[in-house]
């Protein structure tokens, strides 16, 4: 297999250029995740959309840490998990949260109940049971909240996925961060 393609803002297809351009006044630059999505527009747009939805729901920056690392985690993302590892320090995630995100070691009560919910969603791909809901709810969250969980989900698939399919490779900001699945 020949690798994927990393797109820039001139080298993508027309209908990417304008989204690519979007990655590079967000972020500074252009993340190899978007310029590999960009070889299909509808994809970079529908993931940049759902990241946007994503920050902009109920949730506080500790929160979607939570429901972002933990799916990337159990998706095993080589490149999320990092990436995702940065973006927390911007937002002053305490370092405490995310080791535990990336340890696999216990988070604060209510994070824990977060990241318990997110699992069995993934895991369960959405089949959760009334007592599932019960002790989500139970810990502090709400019945939107369980919704946004689902967009959440939907958000690193897009990215999981991509990254798993295209081998995408860390940008150097990135790389300090690196990240491997701790044996179980």
């Amino acid at each position: 297999m020949d690798p994927f393609t990393l797109y820039n803002a001139e080298t993508a297809p027309q209908d990417s250029k304008p989204l690519l351009e979007n990655s590079q006044q967000a972020f500074g630059m252009i993340p190899n995740l978007h310029a590999v999505m960009a070889a299909a527009p509808e994809l970079l747009q529908a993931y940049q959309q759902a990241h946007s939805l994503f920050q902009n729901t109920s949730f506080n920056d500790d929160e979607l840490t939570v429901v972002w690392q933990t799916i990337n985690v159990e998706h095993e993302c080589h490149y999320c998990v990092p990436a995702h590892t940065a973006i927390a320090n911007t937002a002053g995630v305490g370092a405490d949260i995310t080791a535990a995100l990336r340890d696999g070691t216990p988070l604060p009560a209510k994070l824990e109940a977060l990241r318990t919910f997110t699992l069995k969603m993934v895991r369960q791909r959405g089949r959760v049971s009334e007592q599932d809901i019960d002790a989500f709810i139970g810990a502090g969250f709400t019945q939107r909240q369980v919704l946004e969980v689902i967009l959440g989900i939907a958000q690193k698939v897009m990215s999981n996925y991509t990254n798993h399919i295209a081998e995408t490779p860390l940008d150097p900001p990135f790389a300090k961060f690196t990240w491997q699945q701790s044996p179980a």
